[in-house]
């Protein structure tokens, strides 16, 4: 993170929509967003939110990567995470409760 200028960190989650859990988790910024979205509301979400980097960390990371940068010519890149997705939530939902 230090190689970047004035970062921000966010989280997107259906869980942001639980009063306090932004603040709960440290972030400064969240983002109300299902990461079981369907592939065009997904799609409609990156580019409304004008990034100009999107970091994919589950999925079908390498279909909706090579979407992006082809049709799109966003900068795309794998984020791996430490724990599996299932475990994230598990986490986050004991955190907010």
């Amino acid at each position: 993170m230090k190689r970047f200028k004035n970062p921000q960190t966010a989280f997107a989650s259906g869980w942001m929509q639980i009063r306090g859990a932004r603040r709960r988790r440290g972030y400064e910024r969240g983002f109300v967003l299902s990461d079981h979205a369907d592939w065009s509301g997904l799609v409609r979400s990156i580019l409304a939110s004008q990034a100009k980097t999107v970091y994919l960390t589950h999925g079908q990371t390498e279909v909706l990567s090579r979407f992006l940068m082809e049709e799109h010519g966003l900068d795309v890149k794998p984020l791996k995470t430490h724990f599996g997705d299932e475990q994230i939530e598990e986490q986050f939902a004991e955190s907010v409760s």
